[in-house]
């Protein structure tokens, strides 16, 4: 009896386990994937999967009008975060918004020493759960994944995240991403 019962265990986890795996030509390719700017995604953001529905990471690197966006996550090394399972709602601030920004800024952000602070401002644009446009619109704020809020107002039917306003809203595999044009600076 208790030789049947381990010969049934072996072989449900040897059928679990190839089921699991499917043909090679079917799983998702891994590789040290790059982006335009050669820098090497590591991690879940490094998977290569042109079939799934894209997750937030993935349309801000395809996005022509988030390209300083993706160059201060890539800072900051943050790509996993916008690539994991979420739920998560991004307010992307696009490269205008950025430009507004005090002479200088960016760029001092953007140095090695200041990649804490950096990495701090990026997780302001973020908050847990999935907020599609009828959600955002439906609340006074939102808690940002840094344990601030942020302030929602409409006016005149436009919809505005501390005063920056949601241009854009796109679905993701992985939650909302809300495309604004201002910089959602934390708290001091």
């Amino acid at each position: 009896m208790k030789y049947s019962i381990y010969l049934f265990v072996l072989l449900f986890i040897g059928l679990s386990f190839s089921h699991c795996k499917g043909p090679v030509s079917e799983r998702p390719e891994i590789l040290p994937a790059e982006t335009e700017s050669g820098h090497r995604l590591r991690g879940q953001a490094g998977v290569a999967d042109d079939e799934s529905e894209k997750d937030i990471l993935r349309i801000a690197l395809a996005s022509k009008v988030h390209s300083t966006l993706v160059a201060a996550v890539q800072a900051a090394e943050m790509e996993h975060v916008l690539s994991n399972a979420g739920p998560l709602t991004v307010f992307a601030p696009t490269n205008a918004a950025f430009d507004k920004l005090p002479a200088g800024t960016l760029e001092e952000l953007l140095k090695p020493e200041n990649k804490a602070r950096l990495a701090n401002i990026i997780t302001f644009h973020a908050a847990p759960g999935s907020y599609d446009p009828g959600h955002v619109k439906g609340v006074m704020g939102i808690g940002q994944a840094t344990g601030d809020k942020v302030n929602v107002e409409v006016l005149d039917g436009v919809t505005t995240i501390n005063g920056a306003k949601i241009l854009a809203s796109i679905k993701a595999s992985n939650g909302y991403v809300h495309v604004i044009d201002g910089v959602l600076l934390p708290p001091e």
